[in-house]
């Protein structure tokens, strides 16, 4: 079974999954006009103006911190560490590319969210893929198909990961048992999510930005205390993304192709960009100004946070401390421990051990808003099936803080890798609908007004998007 699940990941991700992330980025990068690089000066007003509560959903800074609650996980520091090991520092330069072109593809599937939303029996907003895929494309059935491949991953694999990764790191810096990790884990859990939607948006609202700040405060640190070295850990970044810095030395190194797959791979699983994640949170915001692609943008700069900024911050570390072998999968957390530990003295080892904890645990709870989300499109929002579901992610993320499960990293990528092609397909076929909400966007921005949408102005939209989603707004 694990030589079945290597065979298939090496099928998706050497060929399809690359060729299509880069291909659907570059095609959202021209069919937006280019938005990622057009409104990066604008990030910060649109953090600002994510603060402004509007009626019937969350604020855009409450979803952005849901959303960068998911992405921020072991990715950001297990993946990154992983993807220097598995593919050469040339890993990190190729997270940065899929981060760049990920940035037009998050701005498709947030806005499509957006524009396709709807509110539940409580009048939030709900809506994501499967909602875009049954109203956007008429297509049901493929929202059903997608909503069973995200509880499965986001209720299963990927919470069985991320304790798996919290487990090993408390393991390895205190000698903390497996089974006292993951029944306090599953706890403290249960005890968030039961709150629902809005009760972790506004933990995750004041709990993501203190954890990541941590984390890049002390990558910071270590940079200022070792900046001789920093114009050779980038170099030798760029030079093993083609495979010069290996031909230089006349050695055996990892290969463009090596760096090129682990690190758009690698990235993919932290920033999450075309995945069909994110949106499920972005179209629970009420979005300042009132316009689809308002979250659109304010979802590009988590992409921007994520792998721009933090995954760069633990692969400095990481580069920083010293070359760094070839790894296991769950050897991940461990070489960043040890990293930080070289740079820093042994107490590195529990300082990365209480971020992994922040991290993990705020990807397992907003993972369980990702699936309740889908539970609700299913049709099958019920107390009982709530609860099964809770009950679900407690036990995998017991299991996974007990278990040393490799297989499980293969069947995280392999789902990841199917819901991307579902979710991929769906938003370029709406790419006409994502061009014209970027135009709209910026056709009011040039002129100097407030984007508002006013879905009167295109009746082929208006008859697909939800009654009373768009109708409680000012018109143009």
């Amino acid at each position: 079974m694990p030589d079945f699940f290597l065979f298939i990941n090496e099928i998706l991700w050497g060929s399809v999954m690359i060729y299509l992330l880069l291909g659907a980025g570059i095609w959202f990068t021209v069919r937006s006009g280019f938005i990622q690089f057009r409104y990066i000066r604008d990030f910060g007003l649109s953090l600002k103006n994510s603060v402004t509560p509007q009626p019937g959903g969350l604020t855009a800074f409450q979803a952005l911190c849901t959303s960068l609650a998911a992405r921020v996980g072991s990715g950001n520091l297990a993946g990154v560490a992983l993807a220097i090991g598995a593919g050469g520092p040339g890993a990190v330069f190729w997270m940065w590319v899929a981060a760049i072109v990920g940035m037009a593809t998050s701005f498709a599937e947030s806005s499509l969210a957006q524009l396709y939303k709807e509110r539940d029996a409580h009048g939030q907003f709900r809506g994501g893929p499967a909602w875009y895929m049954a109203r956007g494309l008429g297509m049901r059935w493929m929202g059903v198909l997608f909503s069973l491949l995200l509880l499965f991953a986001y209720g299963l694999i990927f919470n069985t990961v991320q304790a798996n990764a919290i487990s090993d790191a408390l393991r390895y810096a205190w000698d903390v048992p497996g089974w006292l990790t993951g029944i306090l884990l599953a706890s403290f859990t249960l005890l968030v999510i039961i709150t629902g939607i809005r009760g972790v948006a506004r933990l995750m609202q004041w709990l993501v930005p203190l954890m990541a700040l941590l984390w890049i405060l002390t990558s910071l640190t270590i940079t200022v205390l070792h900046i001789d070295a920093v114009p050779n850990v980038i170099a030798t970044i760029v030079k093993c993304a083609f495979g010069w810095h290996e031909a230089a030395a006349g050695a055996l190194g990892y290969t463009l192709s090596q760096a090129l797959t682990v690190g758009f791979q690698r990235g993919m699983f932290s920033n999450e960009a075309g995945m069909g994640s994110t949106p499920n949170i972005a179209a629970a915001a009420s979005s300042y100004p009132p316009h689809p692609a308002a979250q659109g943008i304010v979802q590009m700069i988590g992409i921007f946070i994520d792998t721009i900024i933090i995954c760069s911050a633990s692969a400095m570390v990481v580069l920083l401390a010293g070359p760094v072998g070839h790894a296991t999968e769950i050897a991940g957390i461990q070489l960043m421990q040890q990293a930080l530990a070289k740079l820093i003295g042994l107490w590195g080892c529990g300082f990365v051990s209480l971020i992994m904890v922040m991290f993990g645990f705020s990807s397992i709870v907003a993972n369980y808003i990702y699936a309740e989300n889908n539970l609700i499109f299913l049709g099958v929002d019920s107390y009982r099936s709530r609860w099964l579901l809770r009950a679900g992610i407690a036990l995998m993320v017991v299991i996974g803080s007990v278990m040393s499960l490799p297989l499980l990293w293969q069947l995280a990528d392999m789902i990841m890798a199917l819901m991307a092609i579902t979710n991929l397909t769906a938003i370029l076929l709406l790419s006409p609908t994502v061009k014209l909400i970027a135009s709209d966007y910026l056709r009011q921005r040039r002129l100097g007004v407030k984007p508002v949408f006013d879905p009167a102005r295109y009746p082929e939209i208006e008859s697909q998007v939800a009654p009373g989603s768009w109708d409680d707004l000012p018109r143009q």
